[in-house]
């Protein structure tokens, strides 16, 4: 941090040493961190070599970091509130698509820490995109807003806030004795990144694991590294709200959740329910309270965030008991309390996730419905709409001249964060092998596919005909069908299966040329 943002932090942090700290309260302080698009594999302690992330480490390490996390949905918005309702996507309404709203009738977690007497505030990305005063809500569901400090970044790619200021901002308003919710919403790693700034940072690509369902090339090496910096800068702010916490005295009775909210924005990450799209990063630690130095291997989804906030702060749901508002987590205050690493739970080995739209990239706006099922070995999902595109409609009609694939026009799959390596495999969708790669990424995909995560972690051979592997599927289907009724899907047990196609994207009238399409044509 600059002499300059020190300075301005230095009244703030008087204050807080003054009077603030010494009078905390005996419920635990709750500190969210998340990171935007971030897959699970890329931290140091994780085993990547090409990043550095020292705080993070340092937090595993004070904790128990969780090998298997899974985000709500691979979307930034639908996933976030699953996390503040402790509900699925299919169980959120409007909430559970991307750019949409966000009914009152969902009490978030942050709104129930208010009612308990929390002080509570956000900084950088709560619950975004959408807009969340469309559906009788008149305050934001993370909490208010504290974005008031900024500095200059190292990458005009890289967002101005300064969160560690904008936390000590929020903190010089908390009352004595008066426990905090605070969101660091860090918008990195989130797409574009500063092209070649991790060459320029030193960063070797000879470092880098390429995903083997990415082209394994310089350029995508490069852009892996790009990603790492924004991860690293990320960790570099969370490494400076920590230092404050603990030169406080606060940071023993602090529960601090880390997690990404979906995957890495690459194909076949961002935007699927594959591996690289639901699998976050996950490190929870409670000084007070969670003994230290474990690793943990359970599947642990969104949901149970929630219902492990709640239980930590002492609060019941006002709506635990009507299955059409009540939250469906589980506590995981018994896994974290204990003393046990590896897999601490195997009768609840499992989690479940879903997706229902992104972007407006289809004809009438149609989403891409999946429902995914997640144990320590599969990882089960069900595409409710196989006829759809996944990605995507390959050809838009809202442009002159014609149908036609016009990615560089942002027109075709627009589900893909990555339109370079996007428009550089349909250059080449013809020239094995990147044809394989190119089909993966944007083909249509059977109502089934099945993957062996111990085996196939990017999940690019589908067992779900495999006879060896009949017995598996069966039984992760009947699993799956027996969640998806009792916490009504309305995909399959609704009296509407394809509401969740007509809720608005309240970002439509930002994109130029949606709701263009002419109907579509036959077979598609």
């Amino acid at each position: 941090m600059k002499l300059r943002s020190i300075i301005r932090l230095l009244p703030l942090l008087g204050a807080l040493s003054a009077s603030l700290w010494g009078a905390a309260s005996a419920r635990p302080n709750i500190l969210l961190v998340t990171a935007d698009d971030m897959s699970w594999p890329y931290m140091s302690i994780a085993g990547c070599k090409a990043v550095n992330t020292p705080n993070l480490d340092r937090l595993a390490r004070s904790g128990v970091l969780m090998r298997n996390g899974f985000s709500g949905a691979p979307g930034c918005s639908p996933s976030r509130a699953t996390l503040l309702t402790g509900r699925h996507v299919w169980m959120t309404e409007e909430a559970g698509v991307h750019f949409g709203g966000f009914p009152a009738k969902f009490p978030t977690f942050p709104d129930l820490l208010i009612k308990a007497g929390y002080h509570v505030g956000t900084t950088g990305k709560a619950w975004s995109p959408g807009e969340w005063n469309r559906h009788g809500r008149t305050t934001a569901p993370g909490g208010p807003a504290f974005n008031q400090h900024t500095l200059k970044p190292p990458s005009p790619n890289i967002k101005e806030n300064d969160y560690p200021a904008n936390f000590a901002a929020f903190l010089a308003k908390r009352k004595a004795k008066e426990p905090f919710f605070f969101w660091y919403g860090s918008v990195e790693p989130h797409r574009g990144f500063d092209v070649g700034s991790g060459r320029r940072a030193g960063k070797k690509i000879e470092d880098v694991v390429v995903p083997a369902f990415l082209p394994d090339t310089p350029a995508v090496r490069s852009d892996l590294l790009d990603y790492f910096v924004e991860i690293e800068w990320l960790d570099n702010h969370l490494g400076k709200i920590i230092a404050m916490l603990e030169q406080a005295g606060e940071l023993e009775n602090t529960l601090v959740i880390f997690t990404g909210d979906n995957g890495m924005p690459m194909i076949r990450a961002k935007a699927t329910c594959y591996e690289y799209g639901l699998h976050v990063p996950l490190i929870i630690a409670w000084p007070q309270r969670v003994p230290a130095g474990r690793s943990v291997e359970d599947p642990v989804g969104f949901v149970d965030l929630t219902a492990t906030i709640l239980a930590a702060a002492d609060i019941a749901h006002p709506n635990a008991g009507n299955p059409a508002l009540a939250p469906v987590g589980r506590n995981l205050l018994p896994i974290l309390t204990g003393t046990r690493s590896g897999l601490v739970d195997p009768a609840n080995a499992f989690t479940f996730a879903g997706h229902e739209r992104h972007t407006l990239t289809r004809y009438n706006d149609l989403g891409y419905p999946i429902r995914a099922l997640r144990t320590p070995q599969y990882l089960y999902l069900r595409n409710l709409r196989p006829e759809r595109w996944p990605q995507g409609d390959p050809q838009r009609y809202d442009r002159p001249g014609g149908p036609g694939l016009r990615p560089l026009h942002g027109g075709a799959y627009r589900d893909i964060d990555d339109q370079v390596l996007l428009r550089w495999l349909i250059e080449n969708a013809k020239t094995p092998p990147y044809d394989a790669f190119f089909q993966r990424a944007v083909g249509r995909r059977p109502a089934e596919e099945l993957y062996d995560i111990q085996q196939d972690p990017s999940c690019l051979n589908n067992l779900a005909t495999s006879p060896a592997h009949a017995a598996a599927r069966a039984q992760l289907a009947r699993q799956m069908d027996d969640y998806l009724k009792r916490t009504a899907d309305p995909r399959i047990h609704g009296s509407n299966p394809d509401i969740a196609d007509s809720y608005p994207h309240y970002n439509a009238k930002n994109i130029p040329g949606e709701n263009l399409y002419p109907p579509p044509a036959p077979g598609r």
